[in-house]
């Protein structure tokens, strides 16, 4: 099983002011980066799962498994234990949402097996944070809630020991045939340590403009869509949702139009004549990659996240602006009082300004030049 990378998804080949480490952080054994971008070698595989959990736009995956199809064919199944025994390479691939939406979508409680795992690891804490993220959400709306196992008793049949296995291998190997096998696999592994670089081209490009909801959000939505409305709807610390947010923006807003051109998922978005920005929270996946872009720094998480949010989706209006057309070049712009002039069109008059007072001031120069000669 390896990892694999969609260059095209990442928020960090949306900008290069974007600050996004979170898959870093996951794996960070496995995980670094190069020229802005995340790099790997070639034969990482399971050990960085972590990663794919964490990375907010699904550009990381593993081969050979898909935490959407597991998502549907664990419902359908009686067994309700999440274990890396049984299902998954390791529970560290699942994401904050897949577990919320797990244990909404299951009518017994979810269990996941976290015996495999050495007390005080990086993937053990994280797994734990992710577990403990998801029943405090969950505890805001449900009474459902994610449970744990630490029984090392579980355990899978084999269909031959390994003493079995290491002693056909060693026969395998006595002979030529055996050793020139042995030593592709020597070589392979050897070029499997070559650091996995990418770069941005020509069909990346492409990927990046086009919005994407992650396969996570959809199933989280459809989940709460079934789960029962609460009588009340709680308000939470932004900090402690780790997959969403609710933002506002201040007076210092420029209607620079960035933010929402450059949103992965089109949470942030505007109207025709481009006069206000809106925010849709249940399509944020809280990469923050709108906030490293804004150069007046006028986008602000809300410092508490509304649960009504989940039930009652709403697209807000977080600014507006008064757009204009310019009196000089008839395009529009976003007016702030004043002469009604872009400020294209007011660069360049005053661009020109300086050019035409920069002539003169040559002219008289040259003037009070030939008069010294005189």
């Amino acid at each position: 099983m390896k990892l694999h990378f969609d260059v095209g998804l990442c928020v960090r080949a949306k900008s290069k002011f974007s600050i996004c480490e979170k898959c870093v952080y996951a794996a960070p054994q496995s995980i670094t980066m190069q020229e802005n971008l995340p790099s790997f070698k070639v034969s990482t595989g399971v050990e960085a799962a972590a990663c794919v959990g964490a990375c907010p736009t699904e550009a990381l995956s593993l081969s050979d498994f898909s935490a959407t199809e597991f998502f549907f064919t664990f419902l359908e199944s009686k067994v309700r234990l999440i274990s890396p025994k049984f299902n998954v390479p390791c529970i560290s691939v699942l994401s904050v949402e897949h577990l919320i939406s797990l244990a909404l979508a299951s009518d017994e409680p979810v269990v996941l097996d976290l015996a495999s795992y050495d007390a005080g690891s990086h993937v053990l804490e994280q797994i734990e944070a992710r577990i403990e993220e998801a029943n405090f959400v969950l505890s805001s709306f449900s009474d459902k809630q994610l449970e744990t196992n630490l029984d090392e008793d579980i355990s899978v049949e084999k269909s031959e020991s390994s003493e079995e296995a290491t002693r056909r291998d060693f026969l395998a190997s006595a002979s030529i045939k055996g050793a020139l096998k042995h030593k592709k696999a020597f070589d392979d592994a050897v070029d499997a340590e070559e650091l996995q670089l990418f770069e941005i081209g020509d069909d990346v490009i492409s990927k990046i403009k086009d919005k994407q909801l992650p396969n996570k959000r959809k199933i989280l939505f459809t989940t709460l869509k079934r789960a029962g409305v609460p009588d009340v709807f709680e308000v939470l610390p932004e900090e402690e949702v780790s997959f969403t947010s609710q933002k506002f923006v201040d007076e210092s807003c420029t209607n620079c139009q960035i933010c929402y051109r450059i949103c992965p998922t089109g949470a942030l978005s505007t109207d025709k004549k481009f006069s206000l920005i809106n925010f849709d929270a249940m399509l944020c996946v809280k990469c923050h990659l709108c906030h490293d872009v804004c150069e007046p720094d006028a986008i602000h998480l809300q410092p508490s996240y509304e649960i009504k949010e989940f039930f009652e989706p709403t697209q807000r209006t977080l600014a507006t602006f008064d757009i204009k057309r310019c009196n000089e070049c008839g395009n529009p712009f976003t007016y702030k009082g004043g002469v009604l002039e872009c400020p294209r069109c007011m660069l360049e008059e005053d661009e020109a300004m300086f050019l035409h007072q920069n002539a003169k001031r040559m002219e008289k120069a040259l003037e009070e030049k030939d008069e010294d000669k005189k």
